[in-house]
């Protein structure tokens, strides 16, 4: 399971030109689900998320988390970071879960976060979304539990 967190100062996602989710300060995930993940996966996840320090602190110095500043996260659903691209120039999607099981594990991903920390937002699974965002740094962390 892979998770490309971004600290933002707001993000919002889009779906058919309806706005559907927004948030203000704190961590936009793109979430891509792995074939081989578990719900331990999503566990271990969603701790590294809610506590990684990527937040300034009275000094500037990274050492707060979402849940020490009271932010809020907005989850979307990604496979495409299950692409690898070692031959070619097309990715190659075969890492990816099967979308039922991948479903279930996003969900489970996103219940382990409301679960710690209720300011949680999500996209659709599965839907064509057009997510904005003012990346604040810009800080841009890629996290994997593999």
């Amino acid at each position: 399971m892979k998770a490309l967190i971004q600290r933002v100062a707001s993000a919002s996602v889009h779906i058919a030109g309806e706005q559907t989710a927004v948030i203000g300060t704190g961590i936009l995930v793109f979430l891509g689900v792995l074939k081989g993940d578990t719900e331990a996966d999503s566990v271990w996840l969603s701790n590294k998320v809610l506590n990684h320090r990527i937040f300034p602190d009275g000094s500037a110095a990274m050492n707060q988390s979402v849940q020490d500043i009271d932010g809020e996260l907005l989850v979307i659903s990604q496979f495409t970071l299950a692409a690898t691209s070692k031959k070619g120039n097309r990715p190659d999607f075969s890492q990816a879960e099967q979308p039922l099981r991948a479903e279930v594990l996003y969900q489970h991903f996103v219940q382990e976060l409301v679960r710690k920390h209720p300011a949680v937002k999500t996209g659709v699974f599965g839907a064509n979304m057009q997510v904005k965002s003012i990346n604040d740094g810009p800080v841009s962390i890629l996290i994997s539990s593999s």
